[in-house]
């Protein structure tokens, strides 16, 4: 029996919160996690990388010295539907990553609707551009800058890993990025557009649904690569927003298309966190930490 999509369905395929009981306990604990990593990390706070008041970055540094010296640099996109949330709801994402020799970014940007969804990925183009001038001053290689995007992040870890980097700043290289990774991205903002609660701020028109939704991109070059993950007990559209990408792509482009079983989109960063967890591993892999022990 087909599902009638009715305007109704989308709204509660996209009502993250609405879908997981103790969303808003979820929430607090990250919060409280990262309060925790920020207290007790080697980190700087709120570094601006751009004009506004809104482009600020945390950055932490690595806990120990990489085999080749610099170490690699992973930046972690938040997520929040491009509305909510945080760069310091996510600083507990750090803390492993860190732990194990990476350089790890968590910038902020402005949310909509004070601002619109090209205005935020320009904003983020801005702070990766940051990051590959900058990350040789806190011991990172620019030359392996990894981008990781949870829900919207991860359509603008998307978005970005396709920006040609020569536009952005003419001292840039042409492929900045070295590899991305999305978990529970939106690659397709098409249904959208049928979602009141995320329409009355995002506000997308046929014309900007073509524009930002990576989809509809060409695939970056090779060898960069994206990862495409996200939670086995996810909706039927982020499971297909996943599917989505592979699809757009190809299996070149996006090697690696899987649900995680037993999360849900506030769990599947439970699993990027742990040292075991399937995502961090891959997440390792782009980073190409030594402590990685195969895709397999």
């Amino acid at each position: 029996m087909t599902t009638r999509r009715t305007t109704s369905w989308y709204e509660a395929q996209y009502d993250h919160g609405g879908r997981v009981a103790g969303s808003a306990g979820i929430l607090a604990r990250w919060a409280e996690a990262s309060a925790l990593v920020r207290e007790q990390a080697a980190c700087r706070l709120d570094v601006a990388y751009g004009p506004e008041p809104a482009q600020v970055l945390d950055v932490f540094l690595p806990d120990k010295l990489f085999a080749g010296g610099a170490a690699p640099v992973l930046v972690v996109l938040h997520g929040g539907g491009w509305r909510a949330l945080d760069k310091s709801d996510y600083s507990f994402l750090a803390a492993s990553f860190a732990d194990e020799g990476a350089l790890v970014i968590v910038p902020n940007h402005d949310l909509c609707p004070r601002v619109g969804l090209e205005h935020i990925a320009m904003q983020l183009a801005d702070a990766v551009a940051w990051v590959w001038r900058q990350a040789a001053a806190y011991g990172g290689d620019p030359g392996r800058i990894v981008l990781l995007g949870h829900g919207s992040g991860g359509h603008l870890a998307a978005m970005l890993s396709c920006c040609d980097w020569k536009r952005v700043g003419r001292d840039l290289p042409r492929r900045l990025v070295k590899g991305a990774m999305s978990m529970s991205g939106l690659h397709d903002l098409t249904p959208l557009r049928r979602v009141p609660s995320l329409q009355a701020d995002l506000r997308l028109d046929v014309a900007a649904v073509r524009r930002l939704s990576p989809v509809l991109f060409p695939p970056p070059s090779a060898p960069q690569s994206l990862l495409a993950l996200v939670g086995g007990d996810e909706s039927q559209e982020l499971r297909r927003q996943t599917r989505a990408i592979r699809e757009a792509w190809g299996a070149r482009a996006v090697p690696v298309c899987e649900e995680l079983p037993g999360c849900n989109h506030y769990t599947v960063l439970h699993d990027l966190a742990d040292p075991e967890g399937r995502s961090h591993q891959l997440a390792r892999h782009l980073l190409g930490l030594r402590w990685y022990s195969g895709l397999a």
